[in-house]
């Protein structure tokens, strides 16, 4: 018994397998082309005789958009015809749906439609390690940048003088034009960089970059960024915040870079002379205002490169407020302390002008010279109120 079962299944899965397929009911040609932007397109839908159907009752639907009847020739029974001029770029990338129907509207058979460009050659292509052992890099995709259809973009690499060529393989689809390289890197050997773009029109290719990764280090911004009121000094503020600690797991050095706004104002002011120190007061600043406050570092000189680093991102925001000039506010209601007052507004406005220009930074040199003239306006304040005083009596 069981062997009858076996030769009835083998027997007839041998007739399956040897017996033809049936033939397509209808075909366009060509099928799938790549064409580029601008270009013309003539399409046969070729039915077959058993479906006893006659060419002049068929139709065309472009992207489920039915195509006018005059762009149709009949070149037999079997036959029809399309002419497509002008052609625009792919709706999607996938390609534009070209279909023939039967004369009820049912599907006989279609064709999609790769209408673009070319790549062009990808362009500004920089590369960037967070800890000396991942790379990642990033590009443009040319002046014109969009082919209308799908373009398969390379990321490979090499060491210089030995090793075979690699691909990128973890590209970021959050971001495009990015790829990731997370492992297996040399130190102190360079590296050949490029991209490849290719698709059904054509293909380009980068420049080629060359680069050691203790060339491109870069870091997480600076953490615990804290700013604060100096006493009552109300046009400064302190600055402070802790190194990434990629700088401690690798023995880099680094500078920073400070930059603040006005609460209400889109226009960052950046201290660029901060060094690698960890902290900085901000000086010639306005009373009584909200401030934000961002730092940024650039690894420098890690294990004896002579190039700068990459600037990391800038930290997060930190906001903090000028204390209110009380001294500017107190006494205006008499006429003398008023006229005191005007003078010392002419001389803060002096010195402020003098700090915006010349003190706008960390040197020690500049806060020390702030801090003296402060001490010796605080003193001749009290020499002034003293006089009115006795002046009263």
């Amino acid at each position: 018994g069981y062997t009858a079962v076996f030769w009835h299944i083998f027997i007839n899965t041998a007739s399956s397998l040897s017996s033809p397929r049936p033939p397509e009911v209808a075909a366009i040609f060509p099928q799938d082309p790549a064409l580029r932007i601008g270009s013309s397109l003539t399409a046969t839908c070729s039915v077959s005789a058993e479906l006893g159907i006659h060419a002049s009752s068929l139709f065309w639907t472009l992207n489920g958009k039915r195509l006018p009847s005059n762009t149709y020739s009949v070149l037999g029974p079997a036959a029809l015809s399309v002419t497509l001029d002008r052609l625009n770029g792919s709706r999607q990338q996938s390609g534009d749906n070209l279909v023939c129907h039967g004369s009820g509207g049912h599907v006989l058979a279609g064709s999609c439609l790769y209408i673009g460009m070319p790549p062009e050659k990808p362009v500004n292509l920089t590369c960037w390690s967070r800890n000396t052992k991942d790379l990642t890099c990033r590009w443009a995709p040319g002046s014109q940048g969009e082919t209308f259809i799908r373009t398969k973009y390379t990321l490979k690499y090499k060491l210089r003088w030995y090793g075979r060529e690699r691909e990128c393989e973890d590209y970021n689809t959050g971001q495009p034009y990015t790829c990731y390289i997370p492992r297996d890197l040399a130190l102190f050997t360079p590296y050949e960089i490029w991209v490849e773009a290719s698709n059904q029109l054509g293909s380009a290719v980068s420049d080629i970059i060359t680069l050691d990764i203790l060339d491109v280090v870069t870091t997480d911004p600076p953490a615990d960024v804290h700013v604060s009121r100096v006493g009552e000094l109300e046009d400064q503020l302190s600055v402070r915040w802790s190194s990434p600690p990629a700088l401690k797991d690798f023995l880099f050095q680094a500078k920073y870079q400070i930059r603040f706004r006005l609460e209400d104002s889109m226009d960052w002011k950046v201290v660029d002379d901060v060094g690698n120190q960890t902290s900085c007061r901000l000086a010639g600043l306005r009373p009584g205002t909200v401030y934000f406050v961002q730092v940024r570092c650039n690894p420098v000189g890690i294990y004896g490169s002579r190039k700068a680093g990459i600037w990391s991102e800038w930290s997060n925001p930190t906001a903090a407020s000028t204390p209110h000039s009380e001294r500017l506010l107190s006494g205006s209601c008499e006429p003398k302390s008023g006229e005191q007052n005007s003078t010392l507004r002419r001389e803060l406005k002096q010195f402020f002008g003098w700090v915006r220009k010349h003190a706008y930074g960390c040197s020690s040199m500049s806060i020390k010279l702030y801090d003296q003239w402060r001490v010796w306006l605080q003193k001749s304040h009290k020499a002034r109120n003293q006089i009115l005083q006795g002046d009263k009596s």
